[in-house]
């Protein structure tokens, strides 16, 4: 007769084992879910290695520590911003863009990147600061720009509207509204971002 010590235990599979890039795609997603849940002060090296169901060890040779972790998980999961629409005037490119800005804030990443901002202090912060500069920062400008400069060649928007104040309106609208009203960007309230706030900002005088 076969004991019930052995015929009571739980089957487990054996975990595949994973090894340069597949495991480390592995740690960086484990490392933006886990700063969307439990965020930037909950996150440890050992709970993004439970997560990605690895040992921390394989964590620490690659990330000597938490920001190198984060730094790397940011930089490889924000979207990469590099075309600007162009469906025929500038409330509908400002219009598409900002969708296009509402679903990066909303996702993963998105959620991950609010977690560093929020509630890292100013030294850690600055450890970021390549990152989301240039990850998202100039991107973000540089497709503002040119939406703008296209509206000025169309005689749509002032000439003098191509500056640093209205480039930082919307992000900056977005972002406050995100944090401080809970605000989620419905396309609604999208619209009449475009049109109460940045239309009469930038219309030309000889519209």
């Amino acid at each position: 007769m076969v004991s019930s010590r052995w015929t009571a235990a739980p089957a487990q599979a054996a975990s595949p084992r994973r090894r340069g890039a597949v495991l480390e795609r592995a740690i960086l997603e484990a490392a933006l879910e886990q700063l969307g849940t439990v965020g930037w002060n909950g996150l440890t090296m050992e709970g993004v290695a439970a997560r990605a169901q690895t040992g921390k060890a394989a964590v620490y040779r690659r990330w000597p520590s938490k920001e190198d972790l984060v730094a790397d998980a940011l930089q490889a999961g924000l979207p990469n911003q590099t075309q600007a629409p162009d469906l025929g005037s500038v409330r509908e490119d400002l219009l598409e863009l900002c969708r296009r800005v509402r679903d990066a804030m909303f996702s993963q990443p998105g959620f991950a990147l609010r977690s560093v901002l929020y509630e890292c202090d100013a030294a850690q912060a600055e450890r970021f600061h390549r990152v989301i500069i240039g990850g998202v920062v100039e991107p973000t400008m540089h497709l503002l720009r040119e939406v703008i400069d296209r509206g000025i060649e169309r005689e749509e928007v002032r000439p003098d509207a191509a500056n640093s104040y209205v480039f930082d309106a919307i992000p900056a609208m977005m972002m406050y509204r995100s944090k401080v009203c809970a605000s989620e960007w419905s396309d609604e309230e999208l619209s009449e971002m475009i049109d109460q706030l940045m239309v009469p900002l930038l219309r030309s005088q000889a519209v």
